[in-house]
């Protein structure tokens, strides 16, 4: 029985793909996108396989309307794909108020919207997956990369929470891990004038990195979407799915460095236990 999907972000990078992969394989995907036109092909190809709805995340008011609207035109929907997002390369002070808003806006406040607003329609199923498309920097640290890192740090423990609150009612969620990936993204990144005390720190070397074309992008863009295929008919439910070489090897010493850290300071944390040692 073909599997139907909800995915966000759908007009270009992993949604695109995702997108062109399932309605390939006979599955119906609710794709949802700001420019709907973009996807005027693949309709034009699959007639009513994908079903087709202007989003912007950032709305929740119209986040709320097009998922009841999905689920009322297809019945029911199996996987929740939060895949819309936003970012800005700069270091702290460069980026603007309206920047960091937007990156906090669509990759925080756009998928918790996106969860909340499927949630209850995914609890009178009975069952239901959500995915949640995060990053390396969802556990590791960039330069350049705060506020995106912010807001996927963000998404992650909320979804880590979210999934003991919703195990009971059948439904998994699984924080997907991207690498760097040639998706298109990184040249849809906003920038900001650059400050010359951040010339010679980590910023700037990253900033020189990424400019002079030094910035590898190891992973297989459509090899990542199958894994995320694959992941769903297994029926496997892990918390997280790493992909990518960088993102577990990042990751591995990113939580190495701060386990090592955790443990120095053992003595300094149980000395404020209350009648513990002075």
């Amino acid at each position: 029985m073909p599997t139907t999907w909800f995915i966000t972000g759908t007009s270009s990078g992993f949604g695109r793909l995702l997108t062109e992969q399932l309605l390939a394989r006979g599955d119906r995907v609710a794709a949802t996108l700001r420019r709907p036109e973009a996807l005027d092909d693949l309709r034009a190809e699959h007639g009513d396989r994908l079903w087709v709805a202007r989003l912007d995340v950032t709305e929740a008011e119209r986040v709320r309307e097009v998922v009841a609207a999905a689920f009322e035109a297809l019945g029911t929907v199996d996987v929740i794909v939060n895949n819309a997002g936003h970012g800005v390369f700069a270091s702290v002070e460069e980026a603007t108020d309206e920047q960091i808003r937007q990156v906090i806006d669509t990759n925080l406040l756009g998928s918790i919207h996106v969860i909340r607003a499927a949630l209850p329609r995914l609890r009178q199923q009975g069952y239901g997956r959500i995915l949640q498309i995060s990053a390396a920097g969802g556990q590791t640290t960039y330069p350049n990369f705060s506020a995106y890192q912010a807001s996927k740090w963000g998404i992650e423990g909320f979804c880590e929470t979210v999934a003991e609150e919703v195990a009971p009612f059948g439904i998994t969620v699984t924080i997907v891990e991207p690498g760097a990936t040639p998706t298109g993204f990184s040249a849809t990144l906003a920038t900001a004038p650059v400050l010359p005390a951040y010339e010679n720190t980590p910023a700037g070397e990253a900033r020189r990195a990424v400019m002079s074309g030094g910035f590898a992008f190891p992973n297989d863009p459509r090899k990542i979407v199958t894994a995320m295929i694959d992941l769903v008919d297994s029926d496997a439910g892990p918390v997280r799915l790493p992909l990518g070489s960088d993102t577990y090897d990042d990751v591995r010493a990113a939580i190495t460095a701060r386990l090592f850290e955790h443990e120095a300071h053992r003595d300094i944390a149980f000395s404020v236990v209350k009648n513990g040692p002075a």
